[in-house]
């Protein structure tokens, strides 16, 4: 049994502190929050964790084995790095850190110290993300040419991040699982019409060595909310629309073939190829609980994660070069 201690109860916190409390892989001993009203919550709904407003106080608390930190993005590494110090294995939200160079440290020290840095990158567990990752490697569906995703919604507008580092992180980080190519340079614009205030819509544009390419758009001030992913092959292509109930994915056996006539080498011909819809079953279980079972299992040595502090490092990398593209307006950054 993992003891774990969970730094934060506000927007994802209440998620994670159930799903942990559920798992019978571990055991919640104390929850920290600085808002006394949120910890009477915590309380009333789970009357044997304790709680406390002092994450140092948690920290060094000798019974637990691993911290849980469900803070603002400015708090993910003073607390995930004094966790790492004090022998505790760590569990972040995304993104890991504020920029690269806190998120190298952070990997550094777990590696130091033998620790789990692990990071909540939620779609990766999903069975939707984890279908997507198979059907992308079979022979069936070919070289992948192109990803594309578009999540928008009018949504929770963040005062410390841009609407990448709060919305574009789930679909880099379902981009990475799904692909596992390496970028290597990006693409960005942006826009806010709120002196002072990060930019609500961001268009993202991720370069690969090979014939691949990956366009992300998200935005807080859509009327509707959209999330959906599309991934082309040269065989065939994926539609995953996480608003589904129940198809999230379907599998089109669609796509083009390209040819030359002997006749005029010049001249390229395509051919439109057209097949069946299959909608595969999707493993069930709630992302979350299938992440709290990887995460104890890591600590305990049985598996490695999958989206340790290393994916988290090279997420932070992107989402800082597209800051300095949409700067320089769209101008490509070389990773």
């Amino acid at each position: 049994m993992i003891n774990v201690g969970v730094v934060g109860y506000g927007y994802w916190g209440p998620n994670l502190v159930r799903n942990f409390v559920a798992s019978p892989d571990a055991n919640v001993v104390t929850v920290c929050d600085r808002d006394a009203g949120r910890l009477q919550k915590v309380q009333a709904l789970y009357p044997a964790v304790e709680v406390t407003t002092s994450a140092e106080e948690m920290i060094a608390d000798p019974r637990i084995d691993a911290v849980i930190v469900a803070t603002p993005v400015d708090a993910h590494f003073p607390i995930a790095m004094a966790a790492l110090k004090a022998g505790k294995h760590v569990f972040v939200e995304k993104p890991i850190a504020s920029t690269a160079d806190q998120a190298r440290q952070l990997v550094e020290e777990a590696a130091k110290r033998g620790l789990v840095l692990h990071v909540d990158h939620t779609f990766v567990y999903t069975g939707a993300v984890r279908k997507m990752h198979e059907l992308i490697r079979t022979d069936a569906f070919g070289q992948v040419r192109y990803y594309d995703s578009t999540r928008v919604n009018l949504g929770l507008f963040q005062h410390d991040v841009n609407v990448l580092w709060d919305l574009a992180v789930h679909d880099l980080s379902i981009m990475a699982y799904v692909l596992g190519q390496t970028p290597v340079a990006v693409s960005a614009t942006g826009h806010t019409h709120m002196p002072g205030q990060p930019e609500y819509a961001a268009f993202l544009t991720v370069y690969f060595s090979g014939d691949t390419i990956a366009h992300i758009n998200v935005n807080w001030l859509s009327p509707v909310k959209v999330r959906r992913t599309l991934v082309g092959g040269d065989k065939q292509m994926i539609v995953y629309d996480d608003n589904e109930p129940s198809e999230k994915i379907k599998l089109y056996d669609k796509g083009i073939s390209v040819t030359e006539t002997p006749e005029d080498v010049r001249k390229v011909l395509i051919s439109y190829r057209t097949g069946d819809l299959w909608v595969p079953k999707l493993q069930e279980l709630e992302a979350l609980s299938v992440e709290a079972a990887h995460f104890c299992a890591c600590i305990r040595g049985e598996e490695k994660s999958l989206t340790g502090g290393e994916a988290g490092l090279e997420l932070v990398r992107i989402l800082e070069a597209a800051n300095q593209s949409m700067a320089n307006r769209g101008a490509p950054v070389e990773l």
